[in-house]
């Protein structure tokens, strides 16, 4: 029943749609801005909690940032002048996703490049395993381990 019920508060919990730190005094009257201030939101990172868009932060810098969003969107900004003013200022770290530019291309590429070698290491480990183990028969057994193996088969029960 436990089990059941724990179950049940985890996938509620699943369920819910996350919740935003977008205050109703920052929402802009026009929806369309609006959703183009939330949809940039959730591209910029909190320079504060680090791991979270400005989006769901609730640090008052993520405050700032939503409202200097807005402010720009206002002032009749498209979204990659927004993007270009938040990075001249804070840097290229206030973007969750880094662009694809020649600094960020360690960045993008470590993942791939990691994964491909390490299937490729992996690859020829087994292959050189493989090769060495049908070339080679197993040594012989010794005395010591021919006479243990025959204790061990025989069905005489051990004294303690």
């Amino acid at each position: 029943m436990r089990r059941m019920m724990a179950a049940f508060v985890a996938l509620l919990l699943l369920a819910l749609p996350a919740a935003h730190a977008v205050q109703p005094d920052e929402i802009m009257p026009d929806p369309v801005k609006e959703s183009r201030a939330r949809e940039l939101s959730r591209e910029l990172r909190c320079m504060v909690c680090q791991n979270q868009s400005i989006d769901d932060s609730d640090a008052p810098l993520a405050r700032d940032l939503r409202l200097l969003v807005r402010e720009r969107i206002a002032a009749g900004d498209s979204n990659s002048q927004v993007l270009d003013f938040l990075v001249a200022r804070y840097g290229e770290f206030v973007l969750l996703k880094p662009r694809f530019e020649l600094q960020t291309l360690l960045l993008w590429l470590l993942g791939p490049v990691l994964l491909i070698g390490g299937g490729l290491a992996l690859w020829l480990q087994i292959r050189r395993r493989s090769r060495r183990g049908a070339d080679v028969p197993p040594p012989p057994l010794t005395a010591e381990e021919k006479a243990r193996l025959a204790a061990l088969m025989s069905d005489e029960p051990k004294s303690p």
